[in-house]
């Protein structure tokens, strides 16, 4: 959350001439609501469950470069499908670029908490290792631009 992946993404998709994907910008044009009114109405639970659908059909796709929200790897089937079906990036920062990143943006639910810099550290503890363990390749955004970014990704995929 806040480490780049829907910037970066968009970029380096533009960049290889590829289709950009983000999970949770499907998901919201498919509801046709927004993820906070879908954690409000179904809870974290429901929107999990329609974030593992689309990443089930995102990774039948021959090609493209797919966004997931952060918390996609708290599945284990969720796992195993990108293990198995992509080349796995995976964006970190430290937890200050995190906090500073996301300290305004009222559109993560999980972050609508009295201390969300407690609640980054909390989320970053439990995702962290279950990404590196996905992640072909780990890549730090801290005081990157989201161009050196992706062209620290080319230079990577080339």
């Amino acid at each position: 959350m806040g480490a780049g992946k829907s910037t970066i993404g968009r970029l380096l998709a533009q960049r290889l001439c590829c289709e950009f994907f983000d999970t949770d910008h499907l998901i919201e044009e498919r509801t046709g609501a927004d993820i906070p009114w879908i954690f409000d109405v179904e809870g974290e639970a429901g929107f999990r469950e329609r974030e593992s659908s689309v990443l089930a059909e995102m990774t039948e796709l021959s090609s493209g470069v797919v966004a997931t929200g952060g918390g996609i790897v708290m599945r284990e089937d969720n796992r195993k499908l990108l293990k198995s079906k992509c080349k796995v990036v995976y964006l970190t920062a430290s937890i200050e670029q995190l906090v500073e990143r996301t300290y305004k943006d009222k559109k993560r639910p999980l972050l609508q908490v009295k201390d969300p810099k407690a609640k980054i550290v909390e989320l970053f503890e439990l995702r962290d290792p279950l990404y590196r363990d996905v992640a072909d390749h780990v890549l730090m955004t801290d005081s990157r631009s989201p161009k050196h970014v992706v062209q620290a990704l080319v230079n990577y995929i080339s």
